[in-house]
């Protein structure tokens, strides 16, 4: 573990969940750019999973990193998600086609993703901690770990349960720090009693970060006129002492460049900086009404396809404008949405999005109150 868990390694890593798209498909042009930038500036953590960019993911990073580069030039960590298994052969099923699909032979970190709730019962059912001992026994898998979105107690229970577990992956952003929801300090501080490090998802919250109210941004910008609004929060979390490393949904080479520039002499957050966050977080918690964070997982199982992520984040944009801007967006961005997809109206209550929802939100209640919000 301490090999692969290198003090001195850079904060930041590749998360390959929002990668650059054409239509239905990833950019692979594009994603190659990505990749080499990141390399060349000696980054080099990717994080996929099974059913990352519709299933594309793992593939695309294959075509794009390990087909092009030295396997023991970068790290790669993958998962095995209980929402996409029915029985417990599923594990080697899925687990043997992520190699095939990425083209490794050995993933350096593995994961149990999303572990909570019935997901945890399931993969205790099916023996699926001991299962991933065997895996690193048997070199297929460096490093061990599990994802969490639960509260900080649930964290603790895993960890007291299964102390093999070598890393924790927890969302972590200055939204969420103090939130009483996602537990987001207590559960860094549970990792650090049980001498675990923490790796970083959601740092931005989804982009919810990336664009802040006015009020907040201006502040940001008055300190630090040349650092982005998503700057601010990817230094949140990798200032924390128990971060090891912060992942990145990037998208195009834009935001690689622009995270690569204060990643890659990484200076902590002092305090008139700390200072500024903990203002924007009271700004922004009076303007977001539905704290979704984009991951989607609610649109696959969807009978009706919703475009629930989508909508919720029309909906707390619209909320966010100033009353005086006159014509906004995205009561048009929704219609043609809608169009190619079922309107919020359409949900039927059957729970399958609330089932598989990371953050536990009332979907349901949310998708009611987007309908009537913009089809009156």
């Amino acid at each position: 573990m301490k090999e692969y868990l290198a003090k001195n390694a850079p904060k930041l890593g590749f998360g390959l969940m929002r990668l650059p798209m054409q239509g239905d498909v990833v950019d692979h042009d594009e994603l190659c750019r990505m990749v080499d930038l990141f390399m060349e500036k000696g980054f080099t953590y990717f994080d996929t999973a099974w059913m990352y960019c519709g299933f594309q993911s793992e593939t695309a990073i294959r075509e794009a990193l390990v087909k092009r580069y030295p396997r023991e030039s970068f790290t790669l960590a993958d998962k095995l998600h209980a929402g996409f298994m029915d029985c417990k052969e599923d594990r080697d099923r899925i687990f043997n086609e992520q190699l095939r699909k990425t083209g490794v032979e050995y993933f350096d970190y593995y994961l149990l993703h999303d572990v909570g709730g019935e997901r945890y019962d399931l993969l205790t059912e099916w023996d699926c901690f001991n299962w991933l001992v065997e895996k690193k026994k048997a070199g297929l898998v460096k490093t061990i770990g599990f994802s969490c979105h639960d509260d900080a107690e649930f964290v603790e229970k895993i960890l007291s349960e299964h102390p093999e577990m070598e890393f924790v992956q927890l969302q972590v952003n200055y939204l969420d720090w103090e939130s009483q929801g996602v537990q987001a300090r207590k559960s860094c501080e549970v990792a650090a009693k049980y001498g675990k490090p923490v790796i970083v998802m959601e740092p931005v919250r989804g982009g919810t970060l990336a664009k802040l109210p006015p009020e907040a941004e201006a502040k940001m910008k008055a300190y630090a006129p040349d650092a982005s609004i998503p700057s601010w929060a990817i230094r949140f979390a990798a200032s924390k002492p128990q971060v090891w490393m912060v992942l990145s949904g990037m998208s195009n080479v834009a935001q690689m460049e622009d995270n690569l520039s204060y990643m890659q002499d990484f200076v902590p957050l002092n305090d008139t900086e700390e200072a500024i966050i903990r203002d924007a977080v009271g700004l922004i918690n009076a303007s977001i009404a539905i704290p979704c964070t984009g991951c989607a997982y609610c649109v696959e199982g969807c009978p009706m396809q919703i475009a629930i992520p989508q909508y919720f984040s029309l909906y707390n944009l619209d909320l966010q404008e100033s009353d005086d801007k006159g014509w906004k967006p995205q009561e048009e961005y929704y219609e043609r949405i809608a169009a190619r997809r079922g309107k919020a109206s359409d949900c039927i209550g059957c729970g399958a999005c609330e089932a598989v929802c990371p953050q536990h939100l009332p979907i349901i209640t949310h998708l009611k109150t987007v309908a009537e919000y913009f089809e009156g």
